[in-house]
């Protein structure tokens, strides 16, 4: 069962994946920073699999962003 719709989920990874480039950050860097596993961080860039609500918030606090904005609800 998938919470978010196909739209919801390619704008998360590219969200994901373009924050985390702005800050010239590799997967590994984003992981050590965050607590996240890299493996999670490549799969949901390449929109394998979901993120937790944890790991949304924790990645919207260190980016600075909002959960609606990583979730592609906002722009």
């Amino acid at each position: 069962m998938t919470y978010f719709g196909y739209t919801n989920i390619m704008r998360f990874k590219d969200r994901i994946k373009e924050l985390r480039l702005e800050k010239n950050m590799s997967q590994m860097d984003l992981a050590l920073a965050t607590g996240i596993s890299q493996s999670a961080i490549a799969k949901w860039e390449l929109g394998k699999t979901e993120p937790t609500a944890t790991a949304i918030i924790t990645l919207a606090r260190f980016f600075g962003e909002t959960t609606d904005y990583l979730l592609g609800l906002t722009d």
